[in-house]
């Protein structure tokens, strides 16, 4: 059976596979000191790439090898004279069609590095710079920072200024150069950095879930509403990605039972490791006496697990959860609401 790699074709690489194929074309010494630049993340996700890219065909490398290579002569001509200059020189060496790419690529990695700059900064001092600017910029700016960050910024606004600039981050899509401009001038003084141009921008329904996980159940509720007064669609969608694991205590005693059947034991012993005794207690009551006795014992001599193991678990009991909620077979009650257990 072929793997990815001997069947993948240069035009269905991602980014992140592309960094994996050109990493492999290093010895392992730059190849180290390479991952030793990036954040702990990137070098586990684009590990991952690396183990599952085998025997990429010799085409592929070239056309990765070629891309690398434009996109370091352009770095060049930017550094040397900037973005138009390059754009000039790019057209005579590539061709207008491959420089307008090559260009946008550098605008989106020069981006990159400008909003790191900002994960530094103070929400508050964010959040004050930030609430005399257009929503469709602090949405833009906003979706590309970490969601803690991103919530304690939407703290600070005042609560109609919030639930807009919340709904604009959820419907997102492609932004115009126009506006492209103002968010570099809007990040440039906020970062006090010089910003290229992006494109594209991460948002969308699962952005906006994260974000609100981490905000208090009155403002959630506050925005949650204005979204569905405006997309129910959406509000619908939002409100499915936000289910917890921790969100079992909302579901009626019948239904933790039907999801128990369903549940992996080994998953549920992993899953309850961090979890908080309310959610123990609901889990506990819905099994038979002897089934949670095993589960006890097993998590009284598990030893010590890593994190993202029992974050796994969790994320699998949970998609069952999602898929009995579809099927309704269960239904789920206070979803968002001042009940939410956090541990």
């Amino acid at each position: 059976m072929p793997t990815i790699g001997e069947t993948i074709t240069y035009q269905e690489l991602t980014e992140r596979q592309k960094v994996a194929i050109l990493l492999m074309t290093l010895d392992i010494e730059t190849a180290a000191k390479i991952f030793h630049h990036l954040d702990p993340q990137d070098v586990e996700a684009i590990a991952v790439e690396i183990a599952n890219l085998q025997g990429v065909r010799a085409e592929v490398i070239d056309q990765v090898v070629e891309e690398f290579y434009q996109l370091m002569t352009a770095q060049r001509f930017y550094i040397e004279g900037g973005l138009e200059y390059a754009q000039q020189l790019l057209e005579k060496t590539f061709g207008p069609e491959r420089a307008r790419e090559i260009i946008e690529k550098i605008r989106a990695l020069t981006t990159i590095r400008g909003f790191d700059i900002l994960k530094e900064a103070d929400p508050v001092q964010i959040a004050s710079f930030l609430s005399k600017e257009h929503p469709q910029i602090v949405a833009l700016i906003l979706s590309h920072l970490p969601a803690d960050q991103t919530a304690a910024i939407l703290e600070e606004f005042d609560d109609e200024f919030r639930a807009d600039v919340i709904m604009r981050i959820a419907t997102m899509g492609k932004v115009s150069p126009h506006l492209i401009e103002q968010i570099e001038q809007v990040v440039e003084r906020v970062a006090e950095a010089t910003l290229s141009q992006s494109a594209a921008v991460q948002g969308g329904s699962e952005v906006v879930a994260s974000i609100l996980n981490r905000m208090s159940s009155s403002q959630t509720k506050m925005i949650m509403d204005y979204i569905a007064s405006k997309n129910p669609q959406l509000a619908d969608e939002i409100s499915k990605k936000m289910f917890l694991f921790e969100d079992i205590v909302l579901i009626d005693d019948r239904g933790v039972q039907r999801i128990l059947r369903e549940v992996d034991k080994k998953d549920l012993a992993l899953a309850l490791k961090v979890a908080s005794e309310k959610v123990k207690e609901k889990i506990f009551k819905n099994m038979s006496e002897r089934a949670a006795q095993t589960i006890k014992e097993e998590l009284e001599f598990m030893g010590p697990v890593r994190l993202k193991d029992v974050e796994a678990a969790q994320a699998r009991i949970v998609e069952i959860i999602k898929q009995l909620e579809e099927r309704e077979e269960i239904t789920i009650s206070g979803r968002g609401g001042a009940e939410e257990v956090f541990v």
